[in-house]
């Protein structure tokens, strides 16, 4: 039976990229047929990543059926993945955040977690030699997963070792780094064709503070402007966003990649006391802006307080 590999859902560059790149190994090198998937829609950056390098863009499914062998890349967190996740045959983990917990699998499987910024970075040391001799588009697909996560090297998550790989694959692929990332961020930040809703959801985890569930979203965005000028309708979307999702609020952080800044919105009393408690802001209208506040898993998540 061929075997599925899949991120989390919403998926953004990373988690639709290296599903792609390890679905390649699996099948190429280590002689187990496998087959990229994904968990919903990928993100305009995602989408962009897979016309730059003449790439198929995965089947979407929504649920895996019982036994189906598959390997899980970029979470390990249950609630980001099927619901039948547990019945299945879940024989691999490859990702780069915090152990969640909660997974139960029917056999010993392999589990790789690395503090590295991004899991491609992680399957280019997994693959070896053997990543030399992948298409030109698995080396594009990961090196686009790896500017992605480290915001071209500007995120706090950034290690050496991820700029080595990086740097690695575009020399490989003779391209300039700075270049291919400008054209992936200007594909991210383009969000004119989303619902506020959408934009809430695109780039969200969730996550609990001593008993508070928030809907964490991150918008990175080379151009804030485009919006920061639809605050309006995205903090009256809020509520509904939060109640079909059964949490207490969404907090939407919308980071400026050139500036290296968050600007968080601040529709009541609740996301105000979050932004004090835990940035140490001063608020006095419906945004803060957050210097050097980069990345939710290094400095949002870990800092939230209610």
């Amino acid at each position: 039976m061929t075997t599925l590999v899949f991120g989390h859902k919403s998926p953004d560059t990373d988690s639709t990229g290296s599903p792609i790149a390890w679905a390649w190994y699996l099948s190429e090198v280590a002689g187990t047929p496998a087959k990229a998937v994904l968990l919903g829609e990928p993100n305009t950056e995602a989408a962009f990543m897979l016309t730059r390098w003449n790439l198929e863009k995965p089947e979407i499914i929504l649920d895996v059926d019982a036994d189906q062998p598959c390997v899980v890349v970029d979470t390990n967190n249950p609630a980001e993945l099927p619901a039948n996740i547990a019945n299945a045959d879940l024989r691999q983990i490859i990702d780069h955040h915090k152990l969640t917990g909660g997974l139960e699998t029917k056999a010993p499987i392999d589990i790789t977690i690395r503090p590295l910024a991004c899991t491609a970075t992680i399957m280019a040391d997994m693959m070896g030699q053997s990543l030399t001799t992948a298409p030109e588009g698995i080396k594009g697909a990961m090196l686009t997963c790896i500017l992605s996560d480290t915001l071209e090297f500007r995120s706090p998550t950034t290690t050496d070792h991820d700029r080595a790989v990086a740097e690695r694959l575009a020399d490989d692929l003779g391209v300039s780094i700075p270049d291919l990332a400008a054209d992936m961020f200007a594909a991210k930040s383009d969000v004119s064709a989303f619902s506020e809703a959408e934009l809430l959801r695109m780039d969200s985890k969730e996550y609990e503070v001593d008993g508070t569930s928030f809907r964490v979203s991150v918008l990175e965005t080379t151009s804030p402007g485009q919006i920061l000028d639809r605050k309006a309708a995205l903090m009256e979307a809020m509520p509904t966003v939060a109640a079909e999702d059964g949490v207490a609020q969404v907090l939407l952080f919308v980071v400026d990649i050139l500036n290296e800044e968050a600007t968080m919105l601040i529709p009541n009393d609740l996301t105000k006391t979050v932004a004090e408690k835990s940035f140490g802001a001063t608020v006095t209208g419906d945004t803060v802006v957050l210097p050097g506040v980069m990345s939710r898993k290094k400095q949002i998540i870990p800092a939230l307080k209610v």
